[in-house]
This record gives structure tokens, sequence and C-alpha cells, in this order.
């Protein structure tokens, strides 16, 4: 994924939210509307998750170290996890807890045209930070559907801001019909209604972004379309007749290491051996850049070998297919 890609829609999502706070805000101070000051708070909070999400990707830029010999690139998977906390008690939780006090203790909205407006002026900001976010997905997402796309991806900015921008969306549309039907029936109590709405869709979002980068953070592998293009640069049927098995592991968005037990000739030489091994790295990173850390080990082909490193889900392939990873 795009570290640039998802840096534009941070920053567009970062300018978005800081006016839009500040306008909600103004709006609760004249009207005293519950939803506005939810909706603040929730803006507040998405600015600083864009916030953290930009410090991420700072950070994962450093070098590599000897307590770190692999670098920071999972930074970014720590912040984003971070932003999904916040998300869930300060937009979330806050915004229910504010919705049940309304509720409770209801008053009618006052000088109505300030959220009215706010939440118009709001909903076109997100639009566009929603509409960048789009864009720059749709330049990676491929053939993937939205929902493959949120669970697939590697770099989690900008599913991050995609689900924050949507939310926020929703949430705009649940607060304007609150003030609405408040105002219409002069009842505060759908004030109240819409908040807690809010602050339930805040918190579901939160616990799908949650489960995401608690994935990443655990370590995952290449995509299914990333191991067959290494596959078919690791083996040239001549040198490397065949993988053993392999494993490979996201050590950041735009990281990978490569672990492969590899078949050679029984009557290699050393030299032949290294010679083949150099050569199939450089193949593998000229068909995956991202592929900076590689691991290769020769070994002689036996059913015995293959069976140790294979997944009991995958389906034993030929030569030249791995037989688990």
């Amino acid at each position: 994924m795009s570290a640039s890609g998802g840096t534009r829609a941070i920053v567009a999502a970062l300018g978005a939210n800081l006016a839009i706070a500040a306008s909600k805000f103004v709006a609760f101070a004249f009207s005293g509307s519950s939803s506005m000051l939810a909706e603040g708070v929730h803006s507040l909070a998405d600015s600083g998750n864009q916030f953290l999400l930009l410090i991420g990707g700072k950070r994962a830029q450093r070098e590599a170290t000897p307590q770190h010999p692999f670098g920071y690139g999972r930074e970014r998977y720590i912040y984003a996890f971070l932003v999904s906390i916040v998300l869930f008690t300060v937009g979330g939780m806050f915004a229910i807890y504010e919705g049940i006090e309304k509720i409770s203790h209801p008053h009618e909205v006052e000088h109505w045209y300030w959220p009215v407006g706010v939440l118009v002026f709001a909903i076109i900001a997100e639009g566009f930070s929603f509409r960048t976010a789009i864009k720059e997905s749709n330049e990676l997402r491929g053939k993937l559907s939205w929902a493959q796309f949120i669970r697939r991806a590697k770099a989690p900015e900008l599913p991050v801001v995609l689900l924050e921008d949507f939310g926020a969306l929703i949430g705009l549309v649940l607060a304007l019909g609150g003030v609405g039907v408040s105002l219409l029936t002069g009842d505060g109590i759908w004030d109240g209604i819409g908040t807690v709405c809010i602050g339930a869709l805040l918190v579901l979002i939160a616990l799908v972004l949650a489960a995401e980068t608690k994935s990443l953070l655990l370590g995952e592998a290449a995509g299914a379309e990333v191991v067959k293009e290494i596959e078919a640069a690791i083996v040239d049927g001549d040198t490397v007749p065949r993988i053993i098995h392999m494993r490979t592991l996201h050590l950041g968005p735009e990281e990978l290491l490569v672990a492969a037990k590899i078949d050679v000739k029984h009557d290699d030489t050393a030299a032949e051996v290294a010679s083949a091994i150099n050569a199939a790295e450089a193949r593998i990173r000229a068909a995956v850049p991202i592929a900076r850390v590689i691991y290769l080990e020769p070994d002689i082909y036996s059913e015995a070998e293959a069976a140790k490193g294979a997944d009991p889900e995958a389906t034993p392939g030929g030569p030249g297919q791995v037989a688990g990873h």
C-alpha cells in the first residue's frame, strides 16, 4: 500500500475534522444540543486519531537497531490500534453517556439554525474527506470488495480513515435526524436517541478496527497473490526445482520477511548452491520489492521434509508449488 496515498487521506481527514469540531462546539454552545456536543467530541477524537496515524507513520521510518533488527514498521499497527481504543472510549462511550443523560433529562433544542447549519457544513466537509479516502483506496483495492479491502489491507491507514469517515457521515445523518425530529415534535428526547445511536455506531466501528489491527499486530502472512509471485520467482526449474515449504510475515505494511526451504540437486557443489540462492533472492526482490528480508535454506526434497512445514489446510502441489505456507 502506498504510504503517500494513506498520508493524503489522513491529512484530508485531519483538516476536515478540525474545522468540523470547531463548528460543532460553537453550535452546541448556542443551541445546547447534546447531539452537537457528542459530534464535536467525536470530531475532536477523530482529529487526534489522525495525529496518531501520522506519528505512527513517522516513527515506523526509523532505521533498524541491534535491539530491533527488523526495524519499526509495526509502529503503524500499534498506533492504528490506539486509534480504535480512542474511537471506542472518547467517541463511542462518551456519545452513549451523553445520549442517555439527554434522554433522562431532555430539553428543547434552542437556536435550531446553529446545529442544522453546522451539520450540513459537516456533511459536506466529511464527504470531501471520504471522497479522498475512496479515491486513494481505489488505486490499491483492485477487484476486492470494500469489506475484503478493509480485512486484507496490510497498511492500516486507509482502512482506518475509510471507516472513520463512513462512521462520521452516518453519525451526522443520525444527528441531523435527532435534531430535526426534536424540532418537529418539541421533544428533546429524540436528540438524545440520535446521540445514543451515534455512540453505538462508533463502538461498532471501533471493534471492527480493533479486530483488524490486532490481527496485523500478531503478524500476518503475505496475501495469496503475493505468495504466488514469490513462488514463481523462487522456482526456475533448473537450479531450484521446487519449494519444500515457505513462510511469509509482514514486518510492516511495506516490508515482508520470506523464509523458505528450497530443493537443490544432490550433486550441486557449495558454490552452485550459493549461486542458486543468490539468484533466487534477486528474482524475489525483482518480483516483490517489499520482500526485504529473505532467508532461503537449501535441502534435498523429501516427503518427510515437505510434511514438516506443510499447512494442514493446504492442498499438496506438484513441482514448483509450496507444500504449505
